[in-house]
């Protein structure tokens, strides 16, 4: 693996098929050019290529204006199929999750009025980016394993690298040095 611009999806059109067609999705539904006022980034297991049968597309959005991001996706997105949104505190900070179907593939927007760099879940896939980057595929087949047993990203990391405590908490902890790496 290289080092990939994960802010823009180009990576993906060079990726696997899947990866290729995930752009080409996200294009032809003009997700990105939707939710652009809130810097959307994909996140999650497709851009690291981890993602197995029933994992969604993530895509992370910051927002300043919170009825703003919720009047955005409700009048680009609502009319879709699935179409979920919910208004919770994780972590203490405010958070709109949208879910939705499009194409073949789940969707959650997951927004939060904070930078995209400062969320969990772009750290974790940086974080994940750089073990597979460090561990190699043996590493990265034994992730997809214990993820198709239905076992989270997060906490099959934190099994295989003998994490102990709460595996989302301790995999930030774990890959704080690397993040640099790749910001």
């Amino acid at each position: 693996m290289s080092d990939i611009n994960f802010k823009e999806l180009s990576y993906l059109r060079e990726g696997n098929k899947v990866q290729q067609r995930i752009a080409e999705v996200l294009e032809q539904g003009l997700v990105m050019d939707k939710l652009r006022k809130f810097d959307p980034v994909l996140i999650g297991t497709f851009p690291i290529d981890i993602a197995v049968e029933g994992s969604d597309l993530d895509i992370a959005c910051c927002y300043q204006n919170k009825e703003e991001f919720i009047q955005t996706v409700q009048l680009s997105f609502s009319f879709i199929e699935d179409y979920t949104l919910t208004e919770a505190e994780i972590g203490g900070i405010p958070t709109v999750v949208v879910n939705f179907t499009l194409e073949e593939f789940p969707v959650e927007l997951f927004a939060q009025p904070r930078p995209i760099e400062e969320q969990n879940g772009y750290r974790h896939m940086l974080i994940e980016y750089a073990i597979l980057n460090e561990k190699g595929d043996s590493f990265k087949q034994e992730v997809i394993k214990l993820k198709k047993a239905g076992i989270k990203t997060e906490p099959a990391f934190a099994q295989l690298l003998g994490l102990t405590g709460n595996p989302y908490d301790s995999l930030l902890v774990y890959g704080n040095k690397e993040l640099d790496r790749y910001e």
